[in-house]
């Protein structure tokens, strides 16, 4: 499991209890959002029909500019994380980074699964 069992409440909005501002949970999404761009061409190399991940990101800048509510943003990351299921490497783990992206809309410690499974994709797709 890339998330830690607990959740840190720096992590979590105030609105719920943490410490989270909505400005800094945009940021999150944002940060998270650039990590998946820098290895979906992982996946498109392998899989440039399939839309998924590349939509996801959108869906997090997206939620980010207000244009899309939360579920929406949430959904796009399950479908992106759907593209991940059938593939190895590099391109997986770059669509699971896109679908962590879009997800930290729902839950802000999901930038770090971005992170990580971007860094994952980088190390996969080294020699």
């Amino acid at each position: 499991m890339i998330l830690p069992k607990v959740r840190d409440p720096r992590f979590i909005t105030i609105r719920r209890g943490g410490t989270l501002t909505d400005a800094d949970h945009h940021r999150l999404a944002l940060w998270a959002a650039t990590c998946a761009e820098h290895v979906l061409p992982y996946f498109e190399a392998e899989q440039p029909d399939d839309p998924r991940p590349r939509q996801a990101i959108a869906a997090a800048r997206a939620w980010v500019r207000g244009e899309v509510e939360m579920m929406a943003a949430r959904a796009a990351g399950g479908q992106a994380m759907g593209a991940a299921r059938e593939l190895k490497g590099a391109a997986r783990f770059a669509a699971y980074a896109a679908g962590q992206a879009a997800v930290v809309a729902h839950v802000a410690a999901h930038e770090l699964g971005a992170a990580a499974y971007a860094i994952k994709a980088v190390q996969a797709a080294a020699p």
